[in-house]
Order: structure tokens, then sequence, then C-alpha cells
């Protein structure tokens, strides 16, 4: 469909530069080993075979090579929703992207599925989603990608990310409230741009965009009529969830895969711990895990670890498991049969059993989604995530909430607001409280998947739903579908496409007889 939507006037940002001048910056550093140790959320594209596999296949693909059908737009976004002094009024450029290949129109109330973006740019999720990929077709729907502010080219005001990242006025209108208001607001602007007004939308996100494709359904409720939220944690707030829950599962994960990897691991720490403690152990532990640059001390080395294995277990997909793949590594020992040297073969499987030239220790996040995501968890995402001496595989990473304040102060001059989230968006009681008044919510998960454990697994209602299954990971089933998909992938899907078009059927009805009453 060969159509171009206007975009608005575009609106001076007149009394901002102020703030930018007078505003309090806080260098945004890596040292911290809080942030280095804590999972992330994230939907990974592609598989852990190569370094670029880890962030997807599309970060080497601009919109152009993933396919022309795609077109990119920019809104003039408000700065600030949600207070009304002048330099509330700045706008910034929000990218979008919109597919109109399989819409059936406006004259046809043609739905709209919308993906709302993570954290991280858009471009890796345009033609990487599968359940958009899947259903758009069926449904004759619009496909729409919105871009988290503060992520990718959605940067207030064209600056460089770091330097609105340092910015701390600027930063203050990174938040999950004031990304919900641009969606809805995209989201308006493109109906009424395309006499689409009478449209149904649909929401979906994965992992933290599932957090917001559930948010905004129960926000929004007049602009979306569902939200598909995959793998979305949204219970890892206000100790709704035990703190050790993730590294339980995690735990579990490779226990089940063989009892004796796991063991070599949960002994590796203190092996680790005890050569570093030698006058030259670091250098002998940079020399046997082949690091890039020398350890500066044993926690560079225990945090990559723990990453290696949090995101073996975290996307552990078919069909190549990355849990079964490592423990295969560290049992068969092809570096080495002592302890360290399994746990080498480990790190060496998990790159697909070609030893790197060297293991960048911070090869398991983007700079991007690692300095924005530190952010939000400084703020409002406070996720209690640790574990115990004896608990876990791991070593022992409590969660000491005045110890994370301290590190937040420090780096960002905020405290964080761990009861803002359940305040804001409900958690306590959420089963009475969410079949009283929600409705239309998929809440998707696969339980190899240790962000799963802080998902809703149970129905709330009959519209408000769990979908889960016993082999998956995380964001697996909004992912791309393959030819070789396991038989309880493609049910989940299934069920998942079958239940929003009874949404969407039962809305057709309702417009249909409001429409012949009046």
């Amino acid at each position: 469909m060969d159509m171009a939507i206007p975009a608005p006037r575009s609106r001076a940002l007149r009394t901002l530069s102020w703030l930018l001048l007078i505003s309090l910056c806080i260098t945004l550093s890596d040292s911290a080993s809080l942030q280095g140790s804590r999972p992330r959320l994230g939907v990974r594209r592609g598989h852990n075979k190569q370094k670029g596999d880890l962030f997807g296949q599309s970060l080497a693909a601009s919109f152009d090579y993933v396919n022309h059908d795609y077109q990119t737009f920019y809104y003039d976004q408000t700065l600030d929703h949600f207070n009304y002094q002048p330099q509330s009024y700045a706008t910034f450029q929000q990218r979008y992207v919109v597919n109109f290949k399989h819409w059936r129109g406006a004259h046809a109330a043609a739905p709209i599925l919308v993906y709302l973006g993570d954290e991280a740019t858009i471009e890796e999720d345009v033609g990487a989603i599968g359940f958009m990929l899947d259903n758009v077709g069926p449904l004759g729907a619009l496909e729409v990608y919105i871009e988290h502010r503060f992520y990718g080219k959605s940067i207030p005001f064209g600056l460089p990310r770091e330097e609105a990242w340092k910015n701390a006025t600027l930063r203050g209108y990174f938040n999950s409230a004031q990304a919900l208001a641009d969606h809805a607001e995209i989201i308006l602007h493109l109906k009424k741009n395309l006499s689409a007004e009478a449209s149904p939308v649909i929401v979906c996100g994965g992992s933290y965009g599932g957090m917001l494709a559930a948010w905004f359904r129960l926000k929004y409720p007049h602009i979306a009529i569902g939200a598909l939220a995959s793998s979305a944690p949204i219970l890892y707030f206000d100790n709704l969830t035990p703190s050790n829950a993730y590294y339980t599962t995690v735990t579990d994960d490779f226990k089940e895969a063989s009892v004796s990897c796991y063991n070599t691991i949960k002994q590796s720490w203190a092996e680790i711990t005890k050569i570093a403690a030698k006058p030259n152990g670091l250098s002998i532990l940079s020399n046997k895990f082949n690091t890039c640059k020398p350890l500066k001390n044993r926690t560079e080395l225990l945090d990559y670890l723990v990453n290696l294995y949090s995101v073996s277990a975290q996307y552990d997909s078919p069909p190549d498991y990355p849990v079964n793949r490592v423990c295969k590594g560290i049992d068969n020992g092809s570096q080495g049969t002592d302890i360290l040297g399994r746990i080498v073969s480990g790190i060496v499987a998990f790159g697909g059993g070609q030893k790197k030239k060297c293991n960048d220790l911070a090869d398991f996040y983007s700079s991007e989604t690692l300095g924005g995501w530190d952010w939000q968890t400084c703020s409002e995402l406070v996720q209690p995530i640790g574990c115990g001496a004896n608990d876990t595989m791991f070593y022992a990473q409590p969660f000491y909430f005045n110890e994370y304040k301290d590190y937040c102060v420090k780096k960002f001059g905020v405290v964080p607001r761990p009861h803002w989230i359940t305040t804001h968006y409900g958690g306590h009681n959420i089963k009475m409280v969410l079949k009283k008044f929600g409705s239309n919510i998929i809440f998707s998960n696969g339980l190899r998947d240790p962000f799963s454990r802080a998902g809703v697994l149970e129905n709330i209602s009959d519209s408000i739903v769990a979908l889960y299954t016993k082999e998956g990971s995380h964001c697996l089933d909004i992912m791309s579908s393959t030819k070789d998909a396991p038989d309880w992938l493609v049910a989940q899907r299934k069920k998942e496409a079958e239940i929003i078009n009874g949404w969407i059927h039962k809305y057709y009805e309702d417009l249909h007889m409001i429409s012949s009453s009046s």
C-alpha cells in the first residue's frame, strides 16, 4: 500500500536550552559490580553462537536491508506528558515503523498490531518478531513498531545517547509512564491520519516490553482492546516474588541438564576466589580464561560467568538449547579436566565449540541496553534479584536495598523507589484486583526462563489468561517461526492467535451493535 503519513508540524524547543545548561551531569561509569552481575530483561534475536548474534541478527541489518515494505516515520513527541510547565511542551522526534502491506484498510476497520519497543533500538524488532509477522497477514492488519524514548534514534532533541543520559534533568523524563503515554499519542495520531478510528488495536511486547503491553492495556483500555505480554515479570517488584527466584530457576535448568555440570559450577566459585587471592592470581585467571584484557579483580570474571549461565538459561531455546551445550562442554572438559579447565570448556561450548581469540567480559549486553536499563532500574523498576550462599549453584549475591541505593545515588544522584511500580500499576493481590476490572491480556511464559517465576502463571479470568510451556524460554513464543518448531511451541502460538481473534471478533460484534442502535 503506497501511503504516506503526514508528520505533525514541528514545534520549537523554545525553553529547554537552559535546562540542558544548568542540569546536573553524573558520569555513567562501567565500574560497579552491581551493574555487571544483575540479570537483565530483553528480547534476544538469533542464537548465542557468535558475539554479534548475542544481540540478534538484525544488528547487522538496517531497515532497508530487512524489507522495503517497512516505512520509517518520526513523531513530534511531547517531552513531558504529565506537567504543564513551559519546558514540558518541548518536543523530540520519536521513531516508529509501519508496514501497510497486509492492511485491509480503514474502510474495513481492519486491526492494527502494535509492538511496543523495549530497552533497545527498534531496529532489533522490525522483521524479527514472529508474532507480528505470523498474524498481520491472516488478520489483514497494519503492522506497527514504536521505539521506546531514550533508545535507538528516539533520543530527545537529537542529542547523543550518552549526553542525554548524563543530563540529570532530561533523564528525569526517562520512565515507563512517559513511554506508555508516548505509545498512546502515536497510536492515536496514526489512527487519525489513516481515518482508522474504528480499527481495533492489539499491543504486544516481550520482557520489559511485555510489561509495557500489559500496563498499556490497564492504563489505556480505550486505545488497545487487548495485549499480549510475553515473558513479562510484572511480579518481580516490591518482594512479590522471592528474591532468589531467578537464580533458583537457572540452577534448576542446569541441574536438570547435568548434575555433574551443576556440581562443577557450584565448586568453581571457591576455586576462582582461591586462585585470585594468590600474589599473581589475577594473571593466572586472565591467562586461564583467555580474557581480552587483564582482570582488574575477580568480580569481573565472576560476573562474566554469572551472565553466561544466566543468558544460557534465559534463552534456553530449541534446537540447540544453550544450557545443554554448556553442560556438555563442562562435562567433556576439552580445555582441561580440573574444575577451571571444565569451566573454560563450557565457555568454548557456549560459543559454538570454537575457541575465540580472547573472551570479552562485556560480551552479553550492548552498551545502549546496559546504560539505559541501569537508569531505569535505579529509578523506578527496582527488581530485588539476588541469592544466598547455599540456595543456588551461584556464590552468594544477596540483594541489599541500602547497598543498591548507595550505588544508584553515587551513579545517578537518585534514590530508587522500590514501591512505585506496584503503586502505579498494581501487583499486590493481582488475582482479585485484575479479575474485577481487567480484561483481554495474555501472559505467556516459558518455564525454563528464570524470569517466568515472576510472571502470571495462572488464569485470572476468562479473558486474562496465562499460557506457558514447560520447555519454553524467554520471549520464545513471539520470536520468528521456523519449520522445525516443536509441537508445544506451535500450539502455544496457535492458542495466542485464537484468543486474539476472539477479542477482535467480539469487538466487531460490539461495534456492529452500537452502529445498529444509533
